[in-house]
């Protein structure tokens, strides 16, 4: 068991928190918002992520995770002192490294001789010497342990990662940071701080090309008379590609797509390398929330200005409430723009969203539509009675852009359907 240090209880670090203290670790977890602290320590996990909140409230009653709002509380003592704050996307696409410099310069002080740094925040290469000039400690070690989890499943990915990859000048101490995770069986990456650093943001900006890439194939699927679903079924069975994130939709977004892929072109920029192919995939992005608003516009007779639009989804991704960079958000502020009236629902968001006429349920949100949009990819949105739902619309038209619904039962009942590549 190791006494281990969070700075930061936000989405990574919470997690962190919690599965490490679920490993054993005695596990204090410090965020500078003392309301979050304060719901933290009665177990009242203000997120939404599958089995976070049971792990909380284990960790609280075994005593090996406790929550304050003190960076130093949580640092003093501390074997290991995970950095998991903020590095949020600056004006010119630079991750800002504000947050983790004062955070080191808040703790340096305060650390054990010879305990270590981990860098678990996504930040540019080279942070680990900016962290290291922040702390101001010769004695205290630096690495780097970039996190891959996925909103929805993140428990899942801490506790059965796919590698843990850890940067670190010494081989002895990124060992010692790898014992922290020996309970997980999971294949080591050892490496240099920089190449652990460029695995994270080289990692974010395949996936986000593997979903750009195939949003442009569906474009062409529309072209050409092809399914799409049947293009990546032939696709994703060749080992070599694989059948992940070949799935269209209406965009990538999210906390880490959009702010990692900006981050490393200008991280080449930096280095005097035009990153082209990024680029590009960031364009192509831009174009498919048009896309959708266009699909909307047709269906809705050829404007949207004074027209209602029902907007099934919310969130960027099933299974959170995370709103941060939402595909479904972008294409609605775009029908608003368009002067729709956009009527909206999902299952995690109550409260108001500007722009948007959030309503209490999926039926709500179709009252007098000219179309509906579906954003985001609930599950709970297949079951619904699409016979009320036509009844409640001005017209029965829908915009697929997830692939969720059957296009065959929908157009039985009357509806014009249109999803993402599809015929």
């Amino acid at each position: 068991m190791a006494r281990v240090a969070i700075i930061g209880a936000g989405y990574v670090g919470l997690t962190t928190a919690a599965c490490l203290a679920h490993l054993g670790h005695e596990v204090r977890c410090s965020d500078a918002e003392p309301e979050r602290v304060e719901k933290l320590s009665k177990g009242q996990v203000p997120i939404v992520e599958d089995g976070l909140p049971e792990l909380v409230r284990d960790g609280l009653r075994s005593g090996r995770l406790s929550f304050g709002a003190s960076n130093v509380w949580a640092a003093e003592g501390a074997g290991f002192v995970f950095l998991c704050v903020p590095t949020p996307q600056g004006p010119s696409g630079r991750a800002d490294m504000s947050y983790i410099e004062d955070a080191a310069s808040e703790i340096g002080p305060h650390l054990l001789p010879e305990s270590i740094v981990v860098n678990k925040s996504t930040v540019p290469v080279g942070s680990t010497k900016v962290v290291e000039r922040s702390l101001g400690r010769s004695d205290v070690d630096v690495v780097s342990n970039p996190e891959f989890l996925r909103e929805g499943s993140a428990v899942h990915d801490f506790l059965h990662p796919d590698r843990i990859v850890i940067g670190a000048e010494d081989e002895s101490v990124a060992i010692k940071v790898a014992g922290l995770f020996l309970r997980t069986s999971a294949p080591l990456v050892v490496t240099d701080p920089a190449s652990a650093e460029t695995i994270k943001y080289a990692s974010n900006a395949f996936l986000a090309t593997k979903v750009s890439f195939v949003n442009a194939i569906a474009a062409l699927c529309e072209a050409v008379g092809a399914d799409v679903r049947q293009v990546v079924l032939g696709m994703g069975s060749d080992h070599r590609i694989g059948a992940e994130f070949l799935r269209p939709g209406p965009g990538w977004g999210g906390s880490c797509f959009p702010k990692d892929t900006m981050a490393l072109v200008r991280i080449a920029e930096d280095a005097g390398y035009d990153f082209s192919l990024l680029k590009g995939v960031i364009d192509l992005n831009e174009e498919q929330y048009q896309r959708v608003v266009s699909k909307a516009e047709r269906l809705a007779g050829g404007s949207l200005s004074g027209r209602v639009v029902a907007l099934w989804g919310l969130t960027f991704k099933a299974r959170t409430d995370d709103l941060r960079a939402s595909p479904s958000l972008e294409v609605g502020s775009r029908l608003a723009a368009k002067g729709a009236k956009v009527q909206a629902y999902d299952p995690t968001v109550n409260g108001p969203l500007p722009g948007l006429d959030v309503r209490a349920d999926p039926y709500a949100a179709c009252e007098g539509a000219s179309v509906l949009v579906v954003g985001t990819e609930w599950d709970e949105f297949r079951w619904l009675d699409f016979e009320k739902v036509a009844g409640l619309m001005e017209r029965p038209a829908v915009v697929d852009a997830r692939n969720l619904l059957e296009p065959a039962a929908l157009r039985r009942l009357g509806f014009s359907y249109e999803g993402i590549g599809l015929a």
